[in-house]
């Protein structure tokens, strides 16, 4: 056990003390208020923007009448194409639009400006439309019907529990930002941890530094003190994170405000996305010692490793349907599958309510994974961790885990 605790201790010291596991550690606070800095002081900089926008038209139809208010865009009715480009250009008007004649047969209208646009900006396109559909239904329909119509419908939406009673957690886009977050950064960290695991053993048995460390402990106290000396520092790295987010939050919202100002943190999220990090980085971890186990180099190791670690971030690459359709049962599937099972179970917790028999199945079927993971890697290691040359093939593979 003291052998076991020196490794561990050994292994958690250098990992934090690498270049790279303290920059990905501190990036993200430090980027993050980079940011909020950034956006404070573009905010300060940018120059009020002109109270009232001042648009020309020119009616060829005859009638069209600025009936209704356009918010801070005033609508000037000019008499001829000449005259509104003349007063676009000596700098009377911001732009103008042209009603042809034969606007309601074809629904184009021109628009001319002098600055260069991918598109219409949507406060110009929303005012000048509201000027034609209301102008068109004025003599058809009540004033206060063509005000509804033109203003946008808000769809309030409360969730009920099956008692009836209004949910604490109402959901919303707000939050599902803090579980996505938490989502990227774990996929982040399980990837990174992993590829320590896989990079250290591979180099000491690269190195021929693993026929030194087996004269004096068993490969069995080896793959314990490197994956929870390992799994501590990216554990570390984590709560670091995980300590830091809801601070950036709350100065985000507080500077940006918008959408950042209703995000919020879902009862036992940061205890489930914990657990989670320990039982994913488990696994990746003994897949890993497995891989270098049977790997000649680090880099063959490396080229192997991506086949599983790519599966944590996997869940991203299907997000707009996952939005959509988070409890279809091929992500309730995928959310037991043990290497994908982690992000995306945090990403449905963002987005509904995930029933807990799913997180007890999830979690058991990775627990058991992690055992049998770790099983196969100790008799990998056992058998193959002083062999060099070609690595074996999957069929030599199977013979050998039989025999042993």
């Amino acid at each position: 056990m003291n052998r076991t605790m020196l490794i561990l201790r050994h292994e958690f010291l250098t990992t934090i003390k690498k270049k790279g596991f303290i920059i990905l550690t501190l990036a993200l606070p430090v980027l993050a208020l980079l940011g909020i800095g950034i956006f404070q002081l573009a905010s300060s900089m940018v120059a009020p923007a002109a109270d009232v926008m001042r648009i020309g038209y020119v009616d060829h139809i005859g009638g069209f009448n600025p009936l209704y208010e356009q918010g801070t865009i005033q609508l000037i009715h000019l008499d001829s194409e000449d005259a509104a480009t003349q007063a676009l250009t000596q700098g009377d008007i911001n732009e103008y639009f042209v009603i042809p004649a034969d606007y309601v047969a074809t629904g184009i209208v021109s628009r001319y400006t002098l600055e260069k646009e991918l598109s219409p900006p949507p406060a110009v396109s929303g005012a000048i439309e509201g000027f034609l559909d209301s102008n068109l239904l004025a003599s058809q329909v009540p004033p206060e019907l063509i005000g509804r119509v033109l203003t946008p419908t808000a769809i309030v939406t409360t969730t009920l529990t099956t008692e009836g009673a209004v949910a604490v957690d109402q959901g919303g886009f707000g939050n599902f930002i803090l579980p996505a977050l938490f989502g990227a950064l774990l996929a982040i960290a399980l990837n990174v941890s992993a590829n320590y695991v896989l990079q250290s053993l591979g180099e000491e048995k690269e190195n021929r530094l693993m026929e030194i460390l087996l004269s004096s402990v068993s490969p069995e106290q080896l793959l314990t003190g490197k994956l929870l000396g390992r799994g501590a520092a990216g554990l570390l790295q984590v709560l670091i994170w995980v300590i830091s987010m809801p601070i950036l939050l709350r100065l985000a919202s507080s500077t940006i405000g918008g959408i950042l100002s209703t995000i919020q943190l879902p009862p036992g999220l940061m205890l489930v996305g914990i657990t989670y990090f320990i039982l994913g980085y488990l696994l990746f971890a003994v897949v890993s010692l497995a891989i270098a186990a049977i790997s000649s180099t680090v880099r063959e190791a490396q080229g192997i490793a991506p086949l599983f670690t790519l599966a944590a971030v996997a869940p991203f690459w299907f997000v707009s349907l996952l939005m959509f359709f988070p409890n279809s049962p091929v992500w309730v599937v995928f959310s037991i599958v043990p290497f994908s099972a982690p992000v995306l179970m945090m990403l449905r917790l963002g987005l509904s309510g995930v029933p807990a028999w799913q997180l007890v199945v999830s979690m058991i079927v990775l627990v058991l994974s992690v055992a049998g993971g770790l099983w196969v890697a100790a008799k990998l290691l056992r058998i193959y961790l002083l062999m060099y040359g070609k690595r074996p093939r999957l069929r030599e593979l199977v013979r050998a885990l039989r025999a042993s």
